[in-house]
């Protein structure tokens, strides 16, 4: 997803500086005080002896990796209040504890203990350390192995805390959001309840139109100015020219490549680039300092190629500092069409988008503003086999985790913002009263979990303030004691203070 879905802690290395392309600029990463409360705390890094293989006795013994997690017990009235746990997605977990101020704000509220697991093959938390995307100690990277990491880890955090009464709240943004629906799914007698942001669970599960995506990436565009649909489109029309008659130079020099593309091949590898930019400008369209959308080409003349990579150097080249751009080492292509990210991050997010994670999105100029890119299932299942030596299960997400069949399900917020082009992905109207669909008018990607800003707008203030309502129902009624009290002990522990901030 970008990784985005790594969307969320995509980091661009550029000249001179790094950019979190799924976050904010440092200087939106700053300590902020909510009604009084100080809550940007300060998580103390910690690891989990965490099983390698949960499932299999034989294939790793009783083996053990170090997985990382974050923890602050700052808000927290101890053994009493809730646990707020993230679940980690594809990236380093203090990416997430950075950009997800929303948790802590409700932590400070309702007195939690907060907690942010990093997901197994990434950032620290990698099962056989250089090794672990060699094949096939690779092989152990899937939704349900991370599933079991995170119920292992609740569990025995609990018991070592003196929390075993403690309901769980599950939080996770994009793919994050995704495990936190599957974990109240999967394991609903330890987690009272998710909030899961902009979780594309249905359209990952290969549900829905494959060309939904870049469409709903142009409409982002077009809806700011209705010209920039043509505008970008027009520029794609002029290189895909350039190109069929092979004017090489020409190209390099209106897109400041590195080195002239010489084949279809490197064409393609530069629609993908430019494409990808786009996509990401879109998901972090967010009501600060992130506002790419304002930016766009001109409608027509010679300089449209110009403007356009002016317009994509916003994401490749924020530091102007770039001499040229190289085309391989900027974009790297995936098992997922809208970007797997850089590093070794790209790697892991690469093998789930070949074995569980069906993204077989495509576009095709007519329903959105980019060239014909086609990626099949055929063409997945042909990639997948090459680069990691296995057959895709297109059909396993919604055998595993329910697909669209979510009714009997409960104590879960859908949440998505209408500028983000994974919300027609998920799930968008709410199915009963604990399955809750909320959708925000000009929010970008899983703008909910971020923290307070002056410039958040109403939508998003009033999402936060439901998705408080409804979670400190869930601490209040939660049945899922380890002990078997119940509603009951929650009599006694609500007895502390709980301040309303939204």
């Amino acid at each position: 997803m970008s990784s985005p879905i790594a969307l969320f802690t995509v980091t661009l290395t550029l000249l001179g500086g790094r950019v979190n392309v799924g976050g904010l600029p440092y200087t939106y990463l700053q300590p902020r005080h909510h009604h009084g409360f100080k809550t940007e705390p300060q998580f103390s890094e910690k690891y989990f002896p965490q099983t390698v293989d949960h499932f299999n006795f034989n294939s790793m013994g009783n083996g053990t990796f170090n997985q990382r997690y974050l923890i602050t017990e700052e808000f927290w009235i101890k053994g009493y209040g809730p646990i707020f746990f993230y679940t980690g997605n594809e990236g380093d977990i203090w990416d997430f504890a950075s950009n997800s101020g929303f948790i802590t704000e409700l932590a400070a509220q309702l007195r939690a203990l907060v907690i942010f697991a990093e997901h197994r093959y990434y950032g620290r938390s990698l099962p056989f350390d250089k090794d672990s995307f060699s094949i096939p100690q690779i092989g152990l990277l899937t939704v349900e192995q991370a599933l079991a990491d995170y119920a292992v880890m609740i569990r025995e955090l609990k018991q070592q805390l003196a929390a075993t009464d403690c309901p769980v709240i599950v939080f996770g943004g994009s793919y994050g959001g995704m495990l936190s629906a599957y974990m109240r799914l999967k394991y609903p007698n330890m987690v009272a309840g998710a909030l899961a942001a902009s979780a594309p669970v249905l359209s990952t599960a290969g549900l829905g139109d494959s060309g939904q995506f870049f469409r709903d990436v142009t409409a982002d565009f077009e809806s700011v100015a209705s010209e920039c649909r043509d505008a970008v489109r027009g520029g794609f029309h002029q290189l895909k020219e350039l190109a069929r008659h092979q004017d090489y130079s020409h190209i390099q020099s209106e897109f400041s490549l590195c080195k002239p593309p010489s084949s279809a091949q490197d064409i393609q590898q530069l629609n993908g680039l430019l494409r990808n930019a786009f996509t990401l400008m879109a998901m972090l369209d967010y009501p600060y300092s992130t506002h790419f959308l304002g930016t766009c080409p001109p409608t027509h003349g010679p300089d449209l190629l110009s403007s356009l990579r002016n317009t994509v150097g916003i994401v490749y080249n924020s530091t102007g500092l770039l001499p040229c751009f190289d085309l391989y080492s900027l974009y790297v292509k995936c098992a997922d069409p809208t970007g797997c990210g850089l590093g070794l991050d790209s790697l892991a997010w690469d093998y789930q988008a070949c074995t569980e994670i069906d993204l077989c999105y495509e576009s095709n100029n007519v329903t959105d503003m980019f060239p014909p890119m086609a990626f099949t299932e055929t063409d997945r299942q042909l990639y997948c086999a090459k680069r990691w030596g296995v057959v895709p299960r297109p059909n396993w997400l919604k055998t595993q985790f329910w697909g669209d069949a979510l009714s009997t399900a409960s104590n879960i917020i859908f949440s998505n913002g209408d500028l983000d082009p994974w919300a027609n992905g998920g799930v968008r109207k709410s199915l009963s009263s604990s399955l809750v669909a909320l959708n925000i008018s000009g929010g970008a990607h899983h703008l909910d979990l971020r923290g307070s800003n002056d410039a958040d707008p109403e939508s998003v203030l009033s999402a936060r303030k439901t998705e408080a309502e409804l979670i400190t129902q869930w601490v209040k009624m939660d049945p899922t004691s380890v002990s078997g009290t119940g509603t009951q002990r929650w009599t006694h522990c609500r007895t502390f203070p709980v301040l309303s901030a939204y």
